[in-house]
């Protein structure tokens, strides 16, 4: 019977071997069955990536019950970890769960007022033996409910990454190198010198978010500069809701959700192959 795990030994074994763990951006059963599913027969380990949308949508308890119930059917290293929640109050709420991966995103706020809430949420979270990601730094474009400008991306400071490492003690770290949430108008160019320097700099393992979109030759460049845990949400939700909306179009006298939603569950299942393999992480396990 398997278990949730943190990621601490996941992104630590990733960032040994020149792989990542892909952290899938889910919803509900059928998202997390299908990514789980998929990761299980691609022997990948996976993390199950929450926002605090997913969150209000589902439920807590529920999201905490699904994804248990998917760990102990499945003998792969699976982590439920909580995406760019931005309040102590979110993220002690789902500790208490069983929760035992988060991460808070303070990168809005003041690098002073980042640490603070940073270091807080790390040692409540360390004492429930869960594991840390924060970020530094600003990604253009929309992630639940935060919306970012163009004008007021910020790229990762490289010196000040060691800072907040030290001052913190986060197990991990989401650096901004030109990434994006959502989609790319055009193809993005991205610092790999900066992240080259960070990961010289900062020995906790670096995670590469707003991945969707990205080519796979760059998302990979980035996994050999150290990015040890890619995040995926949006490539997601476009064949699930395309899947389900080209069914119902040629079907639709149908109302049976065990019937409409087979179609959205495999066009999901081909895109949660394609990242596994595009982060190296098959035959991990």
């Amino acid at each position: 019977m398997g278990f949730l795990r943190n990621t601490k030994e996941m992104l630590l074994h990733a960032q040994r071997e020149g792989y990542a763990v892909p952290a899938f951006n889910i919803h509900n059963l059928e998202t997390i069955k299908t990514v789980v599913e998929t990761a299980n027969e691609l022997r990948s380990p996976v993390i199950l990536a929450a926002t605090p949308g997913t969150m209000d949508f589902a439920g807590r308890a529920y999201i905490q019950a699904i994804a248990e119930t998917a760990a102990k059917l499945h003998d792969i290293p699976i982590a439920l970890h909580l995406d760019h929640h931005t309040t102590y109050e979110s993220i002690f709420e789902s500790l208490q769960l069983g929760t035992k991966s988060v991460m808070i995103d303070a990168s809005h706020k003041p690098f002073e007022e980042n640490v603070a809430l940073t270091k807080k949420v790390v040692e409540i979270a360390h004492e429930y033996g869960a594991t840390v990601e924060a970020e530094l730094g600003k990604l253009v474009g929309q992630e639940d409910d935060l919306t970012v400008d163009e004008k007021d991306a910020i790229y990762t400071d490289p010196d000040l990454a060691v800072e907040f490492v030290e001052r913190t003690g986060v197990d991990s770290l989401a650096v901004a190198i030109g990434t994006a949430h959502g989609l790319y108008k055009s193809e993005p160019k991205l610092d790999f010198e900066r992240l080259a320097k960070i990961r010289s700099l900062v020995h906790v393992p670096l995670v590469l978010h707003g991945a969707s979109g990205v080519p796979v030759k760059d998302v990979q460049k980035c996994i050999e500069l150290g990015c040890a845990k890619v995040n995926i949400s949006t490539e997601l939700k476009i064949p699930f809701s395309n899947g389900l909306r080209d069914y119902l179009l040629v079907h639709p006298e149908e109302t049976d959700p065990r019937k409409y939603m087979k179609p959205a569950k495999e066009a999901m299942r081909e895109m949660v192959i394609e990242k596994i393999i595009m982060c190296k992480s098959n035959g991990r396990v």
